[in-house]
């Protein structure tokens, strides 16, 4: 049952099933696997005869791989091959392209680019001869480009312009210009990148670590230059991913090559250090922001310009200002971005790509104005919002922004908050209040999903749709036991495998609503066949714990009117209220920090995230990954920072033993707030996605916090304490 969306469907008929299961904050159901240690993930299956492979990294910035010294190892012990083609990849696939990204290992682009991979027997004996083989190289370091440059940038697509921005801004009460800097950020997912790849007559089976099933079996097919019908991905459970496993990468490539030469299978599993060094990373970024407001504070001017970095042919761009575009108003506008090309391994999406950064760049601007006008940032935030999209004309679907700005207040207490800086002392710590609004674009994607009502009134839905963590398997189960009136506990979800139907595949927020619109499809045309054998309407069906009737009848089992397996598929594609409106999710950001009159240490006391995203699915899962987002969100602030050799490039810190994440001990009470909503223009189910939401800004809310606590505004993310000691003001001074 295919579906393209282009008329909001205001029926919001998961209102009037009865089942009672969707929206309820019900565990997931593979949760006692992975605790169990039972799930298994891609480099975890024993396949007979499977030898080990161990990838080998450039050590030089730039230049060509001239001679690889292969006859060396491969007299060592247990050495099988040594593989270095052009079939090869130079760079990770950002993903949703389904071809093969930029491959020729011999071309090197970046420090510790893969250019080489040793098989052997075993993990142990790979290791050892991937350390001692040895590489030549044509030496072009001198001439890569290590550092952005804003002398040498390229505009990363056109800028956005309305009205007259300058003379708005000359003719502005009050104006703030202001540039922040936000560092690379790395994925750092909890499982690495692995692969093991297995050839049976000509056809390739990949156990991966991927997030877009649909897509990465066309950029391996592309890549090994076979059909995609010959290609099977199994991905089950995949351990995080954030972004830096939407393309295929170097493991998976890697694999299959030495398993089609070798006859058996391979595994390839990358160290934490390479996916630190070759996989993806979020590109730093230099952001101007200016506003200009009249005397009550109302917008009339907003540019919003960025500096960002990737490789030399990298299509993607981080999409910094991409929120900016909708969230406040400022009929005179710029909006750009530019792109250095620099020398460093491929920036792509990481969590929430364009927002993560921007919002918590343009909520710091925006306190500063609130500063300067001596006005609660959540009014100002309030008297900014537009009837439509500035420049454009475009509605909004849905918008729960005010109610998100007021019922975080209203639980955080931000009635308490004390306006100016530095009026409020604990001992050595100072401490403030800050907030912020979050943004973030929402998006339909094309999936599929099989749903099958078996003789037995059980349920089994099927989609390569993945789960990196974020519920899917719960989600749509969900969905479909409340269409088809079952319970949780006779309902399969099977996930991660390409001989399924094409899901949404999970990025970009859109999974659960995206797979979860195709399962609603397959499920509405269930429904159909049976309301045709009840002689009624598909929407007068009545279906629960297994009963099915139509109002005014007596239940019956819906086992009576099975003859055999009931299969639908169901396809959802995006149509036109994609364009017509302006789909995005809202919150707000409430925090409370301690910043350390005496070492700059700031400490996270409390925190209130309220959201509003459509129809909760499922409480549960929805308020994990708002969690999560704001724990990102603490991380940028505070901590997160790629470290770059500023001599030849190489990433420093590509482990997390130096790339500091928040661990528990830096979270404190969290309070998150779902705001539920219908929003039909986003999806049959009513649903938008809210994997990222909850990042987006966060960091923003951290730094006005401790502005207010200390009076001190870093304009350089992370704020650690060695840049606020410098500016922090006597410790010895009271508090007036």
């Amino acid at each position: 049952m295919s579906l393209t969306y282009d008329r909001p469907d205001q029926r919001n008929f998961l209102d009037q099933t009865r089942q009672g299961v969707i929206g309820q904050p019900l565990d997931r159901p593979e949760g006692p696997l992975k605790v169990a240690g039972q799930a298994t993930y891609a480099a975890e299956y024993r396949r007979p005869g499977c030898a080990e492979g161990v990838l080998i990294g450039a050590r030089i910035s730039k230049g060509m791989v001239t001679a690889i010294h292969r006859d060396e190892v491969l007299a060592m012990p247990g050495v099988l091959g040594v593989y270095s083609t052009r079939d090869m990849l130079r760079r990770a696939a950002q993903g949703g392209a389904g071809e093969a990204p930029m491959q020729d290992v011999h071309h090197i682009d970046f420090p510790d680019q893969p250019v080489a991979l040793v098989v052997a027997e075993s993990f142990e004996q790979a290791t050892a001869a991937a350390k001692a083989l040895r590489i030549d190289y044509d030496d072009q370091s001198d001439t890569a480009r290590l550092l952005p440059s804003a002398d040498a940038a390229e505009p990363a697509k056109e800028p956005i312009e309305a009205g007259d921005l300058e003379a708005a801004l000359k003719d502005a009460a009050h104006v703030v210009d202001v540039t922040y800097t936000t560092p690379g950020h790395a994925s750092a997912a909890m499982e690495p990148h692995a692969a093991i790849a297995e050839w049976d007559a000509g056809k390739l089976t990949l156990h991966g670590s991927l997030q877009m099933v649909a897509f990465n079996v066309k950029e391996l097919a592309d890549s090994v230059g076979i059909e995609p019908e010959n290609v099977r991905i199994i991905s089950p459970y995949v351990g995080g991913g954030f972004g830096s496993k939407l393309g295929i990468s170097h493991e998976a490539v890697a694999a299959s090559i030495a398993a089609r030469d070798l006859g058996r299978p391979v595994r390839v599993v990358m160290s934490r250090q390479q996916v630190f060094e070759a996989i993806m990373r979020r590109s730093e970024t230099e952001q101007r922001v200016r506003l200009g407001c009249d005397d009550q504070g109302r917008l009339i001017a907003l540019a919003h310009e960025a500096l960002i970095s990737n490789l030399p042919e990298e299509e993607f761009a981080e999409p910094v200002t991409q929120a900016t575009e909708f969230l406040y108003r400022g009929d005179n506008r710029r909006l750009a971005i530019q792109i250095s090309r620099i020398n460093r391994l491929t920036a792509g999406s990481v969590r929430a790509p364009g927002e993560a950064v921007g919002m918590q760049v343009l909520e710091a601007a925006m306190d500063e104005l609130a500063v300067k006008l001596h006005l609660d940032p959540v009014e100002l935030r309030k008297r900014n919002l537009p009837d439509v999209v500035p420049g454009q004309g475009t509605p909004y679907s849905s918008r729960r922004l005010i109610e998100a700005l007021d019922a975080g207040a209203r639980s955080f207490g931000w009635n308490q908050r004390l306006p100016l800086p530095c009026q409020r002392r604990e001992g050595e710590w100072w401490i403030g209040m800050g907030m912020a609004s979050a943004a973030r674009v929402n998006i339909l994607k094309q999936a599929e999903a099989r749903v099958t009502l078996r003789t037995d009134g059980s349920l089994l839905v099927e989609s390569d749709q993945t789960d990196i963590g974020t519920g899917s398997y719960a989600i749509l189960g969900q969905i479909a036991a409340e269409m088809l009136g079952q319970s949780i506990a006779r309902t399969e979800v099977r996930l991660g495998d390409s001989r399924f139907p094409s899901g949404a595949g999970s990025g970009g927020s859109w999974g659960a609503s995206s797979t979860g619109s195709a399962v609603f499809r397959a499920c509405e045309a269930i429904r159909a066949v049976l309301a045709r054998k009840m002689n009624c309407g598909p929407d007068d069906l009545v279906m629960r714990d297994g009963n099915i009737w139509s109002e005014g009848a007596d239940p019956r089992p819906v086992t009576d009117l099975l003859e055999g397996d009931l299969v639908q598929v169901g396809r959802i594609e995006p149509g036109e209220t994609s364009e017509k409106v302006k789909q995005a999710t809202y919150g707000a950001f409430f925090c409370e920090v301690a910043v350390n009159a005496f070492t700059g240490e700031t400490r996270l006391r409390r925190m209130t995230g309220a959201f509003g995203f459509g129809r909760v699915l499922n409480a549960k899962t929805a308020r994990s990954q708002c969690l999560g987002g704001m724990v990102w969100g603490i991380g940028s602030a505070l901590m997160e920072e790629l470290h770059f050799d500023h001599r030849d490039g190489h990433l420093v810190n590509h482990d997390l033993a130096e790339y500091h994440v928040p661990v528990h001990r830096d979270i404190p009470e969290m309070e998150v707030i779902l705001l539920e909503e219908r929003d039909a223009d986003a999806s049959p189910i009513q649903a938008k996605g809210v994997g990222e939401l909850g990042i987006c800004g966060a960091a923003g809310a951290i730094s006005n916090a401790i502005y207010n606590a200390c009076g001190v505004r870093l304009r350089d993310f992370p704020m650690t304490p060695d840049k606020l000691l410098a500016e922090l003001p006597d410790p010895f001074a009271r508090v007036t």
